[in-house]
């Protein structure tokens, strides 16, 4: 492609998505398409020959607009996620631009030294042990593989079994115990490590939706072999987190590796007004944290951080006579996670750390958990909205339900609601099921939202409210 065709190409691009920015909040967070208009758009015939590519780059975006989210808005509360700092996106597309294959030091030093150095400032802004090692990766879905793959070998090492040379086959049982509201995502990890779902040690919750550690207690005593102890920081639906205290103290006395999905939540330890919520996790063996959730770095991006560096290397190190290495080289970013090929995640995460500094992450971290709290305030005063969570951070669960109301009336005025709000479209909010009610569930994680912003949901959400409860009375 000629070099000039190439710029108006970039500058063509830059644009759309310079608009783009520009008018996110000025429309709906919802996407306007159905999947049948949005395959309509997309499914164009694949061309026997190339086409042009401004056109293809308009095409796309066209095609896409309808289906896109307000992710980056002022007015999206429907999921944890980041809204993608500016800085972000323009190191994200340096790093696209650049086209580094950031598996070893040799095929990107740039990249490597980026994720070191990015890396350390992440350690050092959770406040965790700075011997740790940290592998960059998709989000805390792999983050937590990688840890419970490295906390898997380790722990049947403890035990003289070789999983490199023996596999799983044979091996001792390990015993893995986790709360029973842990993410889905936990869940997913471990079946992809092999531990069947029916094997897991479900710990019962408490109203929080936490890990008791009392049951946790009764439950490691009785079993001998390696073990496995999963805790929470941020409970999807509640904020809510483990007792890391106690737990690590049941960790360490039962020679037990301790895993911290620490999604978002890990985040409060960058905030000391909130780093009392995490007391206690820095006696853990490994952390998983998003990213693209707090931290605002584009998608995607996930850290998973391991105190024990050696094992976290001899689990994921993926090692050959043709990945060249030399003994100036600095690290190799596949040693940590396992890719071999894979984008240099660094340079967006070294660009966000550098545009929000220390101060930055966590003014973002404490301006969205004061949010929060303002919101549930201001609807705790409105009668038959119950806020089911102590909101200590960024989460609410709300449930609507009139004096006296069955069950299933309260999640039928629940779902009215939200759906309501979902067609007045100003705001994007969706609903979950937690203790067996439907709610609706309001994230804060993007950008701080101003007062009147706040309070103009709950002007609307008042104002829904009362509609359903006529709506219900007739």
């Amino acid at each position: 492609m000629p070099k000039k065709t190439v710029r108006d190409l970039f500058e063509q691009t830059a644009q759309i998505a310079i608009s783009y920015r520009d008018e996110v909040d000025q429309v709906s967070p919802y996407a306007s398409a159905t999947a049948d208009t949005l395959r309509l758009a997309f499914d164009t015939g694949l061309p026997k020959q190339g086409r042009d590519g401004p056109a293809i780059i308009h095409q796309l975006a066209q095609a896409a607009g309808p289906g896109l989210l307000g992710v980056s808005g002022d007015a999206f509360y429907g999921w944890v996620m980041g809204g993608s700092h500016p800085v972000g996106v323009a190191a994200d597309w340096l790093t696209s631009t650049w086209g580094q294959n950031a598996g070893i030091y040799q095929t990107a030093p740039a990249a490597a030294i980026a994720e070191e150095i990015a890396g350390k400032w992440l350690i050092d802004l959770l406040n965790l042990p700075p011997e740790s090692s940290i592998g960059f990766t998709t989000g805390a879905t792999m983050a937590s593989f990688i840890c419970l793959a490295t906390a898997r070998q380790d722990v049947l090492a403890r035990h003289d079994w070789n999983l490199d040379a023996n596999g799983m086959f044979g091996a001792p049982e390990v015993s893995v115990y986790l709360g029973e509201e842990a993410h889905s995502s936990i869940f997913a990890a471990l079946r992809f490590l092999g531990f069947g779902q029916n094997r897991l040690k479900r710990i019962e919750a408490e109203s929080d939706g936490c890990m008791s550690p009392e049951a946790l207690q009764a439950t490691v005593r009785n079993d001998n072999g390696p073990k496995i102890i999963i805790s929470q920081a941020g409970h999807i639906n509640s904020g809510a987190f483990d007792d890391f205290d106690a737990i690590s103290k049941i960790a360490e006395a039962s020679d037990a590796w301790l895993h911290i999905d620490g999604a978002f939540g890990l985040w409060a330890r960058s905030v000391q007004s909130k780093r009392h919520l995490c007391k206690g996790a820095k006696r853990a063996d490994s952390w998983a944290v998003d990213g693209h959730k707090w931290l605002q770095v584009p998608y995607d991006s996930g850290y998973a951080i391991i105190k024990d560096a050696d094992a976290h290397r001899s689990a994921m190190a993926i090692t050959a006579s043709y990945l060249n290495q030399d003994p100036e080289d600095g690290p190799s970013p596949s040693h940590y996670v396992p890719e071999l090929s894979r984008r240099a995640r660094g340079f967006a995460t070294w660009a966000v750390l550098q545009a929000l500094g220390r101060d930055g992450v966590t003014a973002l971290v404490d301006d969205n958990c004061r949010n929060a709290q303002h919101l549930a305030k201001a609807l705790g005063k409105i009668p038959g909205v119950h806020l089911m969570n102590t909101v200590n951070l960024n989460q609410l669960a709300i449930a609507f339900a009139t004096d006296g109301a069955s069950e299933r009336t309260g999640n039928a005025m629940t779902t009215s609601v939200i759906q309501s709000l979902q067609e007045d479209g100003r705001w994007f909010i969706k609903d979950a099921v937690w203790k067996g009610r439907t709610i609706m569930r309001l994230s804060f994680s993007s950008c701080a939202s101003e007062a009147a912003s706040i309070d103009a949901l709950v002007e609307a959400i008042a104002a829904t409210w009362m509609a359903t409860q006529k709506t219900v009375a007739k």
